[in-house]
């Protein structure tokens, strides 16, 4: 069950909306016996499936829209960051608010989806194992 809380905490912090997924991870890495392997891969697979849904929210209307009209709606920064530095920028998709920009301007920017996710799920490994390392 704390597992499933903690699934559900990360996805929901890595989609639009707010969540505190490294309060809950914090929580039951100093107070479960839950091995630490697991709740690191739980809230990293939570958190890389709430990006994917931000980056398909932005991947599906962008045929529709244009990315001049996208930038004025959305975060201008985190377009121009992608363009700039490329999908490497998704290595930083774990940053509170821009890192859910991230996710859906490479969505709008149709950024390959398996190479996208590849840094995803590296960027949000690495910070749950910090966050993990320095608690235990």
């Amino acid at each position: 069950m704390e597992l499933w809380g903690l699934f559900i905490s990360a996805f929901i912090s890595s989609t639009l909306a707010p969540g505190g997924s490294e309060v809950v991870l914090a929580y039951l890495v100093l107070n479960s016996g839950i091995s630490y392997y697991w709740l690191g891969t739980v809230a990293t697979i939570g958190n890389t499936l709430g990006a994917l849904t931000t980056y398909f929210l932005g991947y599906f209307p962008a045929h529709r829209i244009s990315v001049r009209y996208a930038e004025k709606l959305h975060n201008p920064r985190a377009i121009g960051l992608l363009r700039k530095w490329g999908i490497f920028t998704l290595l930083f998709s774990w940053l509170p608010v821009i890192g859910d920009a991230f996710c859906f301007a490479a969505g709008w920017l149709r950024l390959p989806v398996l190479r996208a996710t590849a840094f995803i799920v590296t960027g949000k490994a690495l910070r749950y194992a910090v966050l993990i390392y320095y608690l235990v």
